[in-house]
């Protein structure tokens, strides 16, 4: 088959792509042919000779619009005319938005995506016209396919991909879900702790003194004053500053306490091994963890085509409404 142009939105899109136009309802009959003319969408016509054209393309591997092909087989657009004459409706109410919208592709462009194919397929130009000539397609109608092809992908990169908006953070709830809660611990928090210290006095007399501290956090007090007045850690640094942490490294009463906290907020009295803390978050980064950053591409990708397609329906959708549809009946 005769080389099309570059994809500009990513392979699993283009698959989707033509999945969803050629699933699409065909308008009901409302006429018999006439004069060759199977359907009319807006200003753009289908005939007889266009369905038996790209009938035959399709059986011989000549010039179609792979992007629109990815996911549909030939075949299964060859069962019908009526699936054939929908594929072929489609692309026209592509074309007409194309129209519409004023797109045009000179071709110092379409000479720079042809130089593009040439050097991929590692051909040269004769070959190229000696390949297009053996299947009886002139120059200037390859040229003309390949302005189509590109007006197609500027058109739906202009009014959907181009829409389309996947950030970091979709991405890890994707990856949290997938991995489930076991594999939380992508994160790690910087924390801060007030320590009431039981080798002072014993236990009970700790809780209580924690316990009477406590209402202070509801004052105007900084956290890290309070802590440098009150803590009662040996080791106490500026501010309480106890470190940065991962879940995983944490004693399993801190980790259950932090993890329910944004950053900013404080625990409520958690006893450890060492005491009785009251901890605060004051920050909270992903780290590099190595699961995550052999998925994030592959993630990103299925988030994009999930949302390509919800906004490929919606835009394809709006297209019908407004668009002109008439197809004729086919006399069989």
């Amino acid at each position: 088959m005769i080389q099309t142009p570059s994809r500009i939105w990513k392979p699993i899109f283009v698959l989707w792509l033509m999945a969803t136009l050629g699933g699409l309802s065909t308008p009901a009959y409302s006429a018999k042919v006439v004069d060759g003319i199977l359907a009319v969408v807006n200003s753009e016509i289908v005939t007889l000779q266009d369905m038996s054209q790209y009938r035959e393309r399709l059986k011989t591997g000549g010039l179609v619009d792979e992007a629109l092909l990815s996911l549909v087989e030939a075949e299964e657009i060859l069962k019908s005319e009526e699936s054939l004459l929908n594929h072929l409706i489609n692309e026209r109410l592509l074309d007409s938005e194309i129209r519409r919208l004023g797109i045009q592709i000179t071709i110092e462009r379409v000479e720079q995506e042809i130089r593009s194919i040439l050097s991929r397929r590692n051909l040269s130009r004769a070959e190229l016209q000696a390949a297009l000539q053996e299947q009886g397609i002139a120059f200037s109608d390859y040229q003309d396919f390949i302005r189509s092809s590109l007006a197609r992908q500027i058109l739906i990169e202009r009014e959907v991909s181009s829409k389309v908006r996947i950030s970091d953070e979709d991405i890890m709830t994707r990856y949290l879900a997938m991995t489930g809660p076991g594999q939380r611990n992508v994160f790690e928090y910087q924390i801060a702790h007030i320590l009431f210290n039981p080798r002072r006095g014993g236990e009970t007399a700790a809780l209580e003194r924690a316990q009477q501290f406590l209402p202070r956090l509801q004052q105007p007090h900084s956290f890290a004053s309070l802590a440098a007045q009150f803590s009662e850690d040996p080791n106490f640094a500026q501010g309480g500053l106890l470190g940065s942490f991962q879940l995983r490294e944490m004693h399993p009463a801190m980790a259950k306490a932090i993890e329910n906290l944004d950053v900013g907020e404080y625990s409520e009295i958690i006893r450890t091994p060492a005491g009785f803390h009251i901890f605060k978050v004051l920050s909270r980064r992903l780290i590099p963890d190595p699961a995550f950053e052999r998925n994030r591409e592959r993630i990103r990708e299925a988030l994009f085509a999930e949302s390509f397609r919800a906004q490929f329906e919606l835009w394809l959708s709006q297209l019908r409404q407004d668009a002109f549809i008439r197809v004729n009946k086919i006399d069989n």
